[in-house]
């Protein structure tokens, strides 16, 4: 393939990988939460940080994690102590995080719209060494949290009540998930984008719960599905010419798509096999209701 002849392609396919596999692998745990939408809410925030990285001459990425990390941090503290405010005080984080990130890399001498649009939407062009270090260091925290903890994760994710009378840390690992979550966006938004990174996290497992109800088959499933997603995204955005963050986010709610069009049928073949399984016995209406059966010989 001769994409691979390009060090730009090789770091931006490893980039894609990387994303591939983080972005699912938080967003089991934030679907199970029902925060689907966080990863958007924290994307809006990291544009601050983008911002900051132009205006005092740091790297991006990282200057994106650090306030991501922050947001995602005041985003659950809104969440525990909120109350009938909460949802006000988020608008204002997400949309401050937005403002705050067009204002700061204008007032920057080396920022541009084009510098910030390339990490809103994704770019793969831009991908540069430090940017591959930064995303393999951040991957490999959000691989060893999500895989190392899952269990714990899970635990907190199904029924918090139930998980803090076990006696497990629920606060504690609630935060956790966020700032996991602020990490992975800051992975992902070299190739899809900050305004895309939702998808990714999100529809992925969506499309893997139409196969699989079993949290490990859901996990492999979506993060199978992500890294083909976001391969296929970018070898479509080299040979085609096309946004990378776009093509990516279709091709995962193609997926979506297809394998809904797939789980129907199979799940009437289940149905009908479990059915034949069962041993035959009375019809349904010649049964004889379990109120009647121990109290019909008393009255005769």
């Amino acid at each position: 393939m001769d994409l691979l002849d390009y060090a730009f392609m090789q770091r931006a396919l490893l980039a894609a990988v990387l994303v591939g596999i983080t972005a699912p692998a938080v967003g089991i745990y934030l679907v199970q939460r029902r925060q689907a939408l966080m990863g958007d809410g924290i994307g809006h925030v990291a544009m601050t940080g983008v911002g900051l990285g132009f205006l005092l001459s740091w790297s991006p990425v990282w200057m994106a994690t650090a306030v991501s990390v922050l947001g995602a941090v005041l985003m659950e503290l809104i969440r525990w102590y909120g109350r009938t405010r909460g949802d006000i005080a988020l608008a204002m984080l997400f949309y401050g995080g937005m403002a705050g990130g067009v204002m700061f890399i204008n007032l920057a001498p080396t920022g541009s719209n084009a510098n910030l649009t390339s990490y809103l939407f994704g770019s793969l062009s831009t991908v540069s060494e430090s940017d591959v270090t930064a995303i393999c260091a951040l991957a490999a925290f959000v691989v060893l949290v999500t895989v190392g903890l899952r269990r714990q994760l899970f635990a907190v994710s199904q029924d918090e009540e139930f998980a803090r009378v076990t006696g497990l840390p629920v606060r504690a690992l609630n935060l956790l998930t966020a700032v996991t979550a602020a990490v992975t966006v800051t992975v992902a938004m070299r190739v899809v984008g900050l305004l895309l990174v939702s998808a990714l996290m999100v529809v992925p497992v969506a499309a893997a719960q139409q196969l699989s109800r079993s949290f490990a088959a859901t996990f492999a499933i979506a993060v199978a599905i992500g890294v083909s997603v976001t391969i296929g995204g970018t070898v479509t955005s080299y040979y085609q010419d096309v946004p990378p963050g776009a093509t990516i986010v279709l091709l995962t709610i193609g997926a979506f798509l297809a394998l809904t069009a797939l789980a129907a049928p199979l799940a009437r073949r289940r149905a009908r096999a479990a059915a034949a399984a069962q041993p035959a016995g009375d019809p349904a209406e010649c049964a004889i209701p379990a109120s009647r059966a121990g109290g019909g010989g008393a009255g005769v």
